[in-house]
């Protein structure tokens, strides 16, 4: 642990990065509630300004990162345990995947699966023509591209760094950790602190978009299902709500309420799922879905380092730029919860599942929710273009209602609301604990106080960021919270390979556990090295 207060009001937590923290991101409340205009405007500045820069250095960041964690599942350190060599995973199979998968992208693809494909379908840099069936196959490509493989890159990395250095290599399971072998003693002073802020600070507002993103999605699923308009107010009361129960909840811990309740969710998923691939367009889906994904398979290097050079709009920005903000700032926040459930697994099996089943899962459900509309928008009486450009959050629920079940699309947008809802729980319920863990040391069972103060947090930033504009000051707000952190990611990479220089002869059944001797180094009858021998000398004896 770091710096852990013994008694007052920090008792468990690393005080100075705590007061600091509250600080921070209590001016950016007082300023968001009280110049709500002035903070959209500045973050809209900002973001003009950057972007430019963002357009490559984002681009060229994520691709490195994909390569890296391929490299990582398949090279030489493949066998690497996070843990005891002998250590068997702390969680099934299903469990990882379940938990891995409700506070990665849960809440994100709910509010994209169809919004995006519509988007990019009526328009994109790279097709002639919107709207027709060669912009439906590539909005499927660029949909699964921002969701798949590159993201995960990034969530992975974050998550093995964490957890190679707490179960490997025995230090707290925080984001300083990771720099141990660049600052060494540092990483208890300063240093480790900024990295610390650094983190929660992007976690903070990778959080509370995500969350702003949610509640406006139920609102629009409240709507279609009880009639309850569209509005700040209720977007409000949804946020509180939300906030009240993942804060009561969070003191379950990941074992009890987080585990079980990201079960709960991923099966209910798989019963949303089947329900549109049957009474879907199910020909049509399952094609579309598997000409799609080899599509994206196809174009995924040119894709991995499109950088917008040659053409003159804000596509890339809009949209590329922001999902890579958007998964770098919420990096800190998923990679400590996947590290925090890994424990046990080789860099083999880690990689496999946090890379590869997230993406064949966001595939399918993308193809499936996104085909449906695109169907529609294509062969149907459409309606779903029009209901997403008044308001994007209102995508998944028009196309329900484009199915034209009756009251059975009705009860199937109800069970989408708790889904969302579920969702919303979970990610909040995991953000504040990830949070508590960064500011209390690495303590995985951080004060019950702090949990329920920066639950209260969570809940008033986002309300904030509600109030400051939606989308475009969600967006604006993550992806500049994003550029601090990516710094660390870079230093993190660098640490992560010093300490991995002594893991070079990892074990594993059936293969060497250390370095192989060179040929002229004698050995006594004991196994013990005896003098070293030359070359020459060697030759000579024989």
């Amino acid at each position: 642990m770091y710096r852990q207060a013994t008694s007052g009001l920090f008792k468990g937590m690393n005080a100075r990065v705590t007061l600091i923290a509250i600080i921070m991101v209590g001016a950016a409340l007082v300023y968001g509630a009280f110049f709500t205009e002035h903070l959209s405007d500045v973050l809209d500045r900002v973001r003009g300004v950057v972007n430019p820069f963002l357009e490559w250095y984002y681009v060229l960041l994520v691709a490195f990162l994909l390569f890296f964690m391929i490299w990582l599942g398949v090279g030489r350190f493949k066998n690497v345990r996070l843990g005891g060599d002998n250590e068997q995973p702390e969680f099934t199979f299903f469990s990882w995947i379940s938990m891995l998968f409700a506070a990665g992208t849960g809440v994100g693809i709910l509010f994209w699966a169809v919004a995006q494909p519509i988007l990019q379908f009526q328009e994109n840099p790279f097709v002639a023509d919107g709207m027709s069936p060669e912009a439906a196959r590539v909005a499927m490509r660029l949909t699964y591209f921002h969701w798949g493989l590159n993201g995960w890159a990034i969530f992975s990395f974050v998550a093995l760094v964490l957890a190679y250095f707490a179960y490997r290599r025995n230090l707290p399971l925080t984001v300083r950790s990771g720099l141990e072998p660049i600052l060494g003693e540092r990483t208890h002073g300063i240093l480790g602190d900024l990295v610390d802020l650094l983190a929660v600070f992007g976690t903070v507002f990778g959080i509370a978009t995500t969350l702003g993103l949610g509640v406006q999605q139920m609102n629009a699923g409240l709507d279609a299902v009880f009639g309850l308009s569209s509005s700040i107010t209720l977007q409000l009361v949804i946020t509180a709500v939300i906030m009240s129960v993942a804060t009561l909840s969070v003191v379950s811990g990941v074992k009890r309420g987080v585990r079980l309740l990201s079960e709960a969710n991923f099966w209910l998923s798989i019963a949303v799922v089947i329900f549109m691939l049957l009474f879907g367009p199910t020909q049509y889906l399952i094609a579309l879905t598997i000409e799609s994904a080899g599509d994206y398979l196809q174009h995924l290097l040119g894709m991995t380092f499109h950088t917008n050079a040659t053409i003159a709009d804000g596509w890339q920005s809009e949209w590329t730029v922001f999902f890579w903000g958007w998964w770098l700032a919420w990096s800190p926040f998923v990679g400590m919860f996947i590290a925090r459930v890994s424990r046990g697994r080789t860099f083999r099996e880690f990689v496999m599942g946090v890379l590869l089943v997230p993406t064949v899962i966001t595939i399918i459900w993308i193809g499936l929710f996104g085909g449906t509309a695109l169907y529609h928008e294509l062969f149907g009486a459409g309606g779903i273009i029009q209901a997403v450009d008044n308001d994007v959050a209102t995508a998944l629920f028009a196309t329900v209602a484009a199915m034209d079940l009756g009251m059975l699309g009705v009860g199937v947008s109800a069970v989408l609301v708790v889904l969302i809802a579920t969702y919303l729980i979970t990610s909040a319920n995991a953000g504040t604990l990830v949070i508590n863990t960064i500011l209390a040391g690495g303590d995985p069972e951080p004060p019950t106080g702090h949990r329920i103060l920066w639950g209260a947090v969570l809940g008033v930033l986002t309300a904030v960021l509600l109030l400051a504009g939606g989308l475009e000051t969600l967006q604006s707000a993550v992806i500049m919270a994003a550029l601090p952190f990516s710094v660390v990611i870079i230093l993190m990479v660098v640490g992560l390979l010093k300490a991995l220089h002594g893991e070079r002869f990892a074990a594993r059944t059936g293969s060497r556990t250390e370095a192989p001797r060179e040929p002229w180094v004698d050995l006594d009858d004991a196994g013990i090295q005896a003098t070293p021998v030359s070359p020459d000398e060697r030759h000579l004896r024989h």
